[in-house]
């Protein structure tokens, strides 16, 4: 896996799927989304690229908590970030179908 101490993880959420983003910072201070569709999208900054995804309704997901994500229709106990090898591998990772509830 090829992932940076740099990258944070972050979700947003629609009705039972998961919808994932991870935000990279480069080593000149400038960012860059991966993004559901494998999309990688250049920021000048890690500022501008969080503001980007809270804009989309993203949230990080280090930053929720279980109540947090019972609010939004999981357990945090039932996800985690998307892993692979490579970004081409991760692409089909990002978006999760959560099962359904009992």
């Amino acid at each position: 896996m090829n992932q940076s101490i740099n990258d944070s993880w972050w979700l947003a959420s629609l009705g039972r799927t998961l919808v994932w983003a991870r935000l990279r910072e480069r080593d000149a201070g400038t960012a860059e989304v991966f993004d559901s569709d494998g999309n990688t999208l250049a920021y000048d900054s890690m500022d501008t690229a969080r503001a980007a995804l809270m804009d989309a309704e993203f949230v990080e997901y280090s930053g929720i908590d279980e109540e947090d994500a019972l609010a939004r229709g999981f357990s945090l106990q039932e996800v985690s970030p998307p892993a692979a090898a490579s970004d081409i591998e991760l692409r089909g990772k990002m978006i999760q179908q959560l099962g359904t509830r009992a």
